[in-house]
């Protein structure tokens, strides 16, 4: 059983802890690698490689044993939730400076495994995003028609076939799409009506992608690996803001279920906010915190900056963790009843 963050009492229940993690993320793997390609698993592979390279280094650096630690499988995950959450054909040195700084400075430098205060992972896309917006905005459009040798000469030295240019293989995301298209004068309902972007759910072909992670985070609940309250917390937030301010001006605003199926909400409801190290650790704090990620997300995405704002609240969020447990940890036990005493003693 895995203890409360930030410590973990037993190295095996860690291990299982991110084994299942890893299983449950082959979903969304699959449908990604389906939409995108093998550049999908060459981001997996070359984050993974980084984190656990820099993780070895790290930890003989501070001269703790580096085989237990990096058996915990930590560090895997971490890699793969930065793989998959940049461009599928990202150049490869994004991923690769992305991980580090998330493994030596976001983890190891407050301590490591039990002791960030911030996501790693989101740490990772924050710094990429901002220092490298170009770049990380250019994603893959789905079903890519480079096969995997060419998919490989464009991550590594951004090389196309003959004749073909960028804007073949890339395409802005649903929420970029829908963003800049209602800055244009465009309405929701028109832009829903658009077959070309949109389907049944959210972004064509892009929803199912969502769907996978729904369906590995309900996995991890039913492995009880978390709870209910962060995941159930965000999405519900995201729903209801969504749905006020779509009820408000169905022309600017889109609907629920295009925020809940685009982007990246159900990833960061099932693998991001249920962080047990930067996350809140008790049942009404967790609620307090997703809710919160869940608000600035949509605040971010609809009025900031980027269509998509889920690192940015995911960390603003961590920074509030310790005020919110402070004041959502239940009493110790025994304290409520002395209390009581203690008040009828007086009367």
């Amino acid at each position: 059983m895995m203890a409360s963050s930030p410590h973990f009492f037993r190295l095996t229940s860690v291990s299982r802890i991110m084994l299942t993690v890893l299983a449950a993320l082959l979903p969304g793997t699959a449908v990604a690698v389906w939409l995108f390609g093998c550049a999908v698993l060459l981001q997996i592979a070359l984050a993974t490689t980084t984190a656990l390279a820099a993780e070895a280094l790290v930890l003989r650096w501070r001269g703790l044993p580096v085989r237990p630690y990096l058996a915990d499988g930590s560090a895997v995950v971490t890699a793969w939730l930065i793989a998959l959450a940049f461009p599928p054909l990202g150049v490869w040195w994004l991923v690769v400076v992305g991980t580090l700084f998330a493994i030596v400075v976001a983890k190891h430098l407050y301590g490591g495994l039990g002791n960030n205060p911030f996501n790693p992972a989101m740490v990772a896309y924050a710094l990429m995003i901002v220092s490298f917006p170009a770049q990380m905005s250019q994603w893959a459009a789905p079903m890519l028609s480079l096969d995997t040798l060419q998919q490989l000469q464009w991550v590594f030295w951004r090389e196309l076939p003959v004749g073909m240019t960028l804007d073949a293989i890339s395409s802005a995301t649903p929420l970029d799409y829908l963003k800049t298209q209602l800055m244009n004068g465009q309405t929701v309902p028109q832009l829903l009506a658009d077959s070309a972007h949109f389907s049944i759910l959210a972004g064509v072909k892009m929803e199912w992608l969502a769907v996978a992670w729904l369906l590995g985070g309900l996995f991890l609940l039913q492995q009880r690996i978390m709870t209910w309250h962060a995941p159930v917390a965000l999405l519900l937030a995201v729903a209801v803001l969504s749905g006020v301010m779509h009820l408000i001006d169905p022309l600017r605003y889109a609907p629920p279920v295009v925020h809940l199926f685009s982007g990246a909400t159900m990833f960061a409801a099932w693998f991001i906010v249920t962080d047990p190290v930067s996350g809140s650790t008790t049942p009404k704090g967790k609620l307090i915190f997703a809710a919160g990620v869940g608000i600035l997300l949509y605040v971010i995405r609809v009025w900031g900056s980027f269509p998509d704002g889920v690192a940015f609240a995911v960390l603003i969020m961590n920074i509030a963790v310790p005020f919110i447990d402070r004041y959502t940890r239940p009493p110790v036990f025994g304290q409520q009843h002395k209390k009581i005493t203690t008040k009828a003693a007086k009367s």
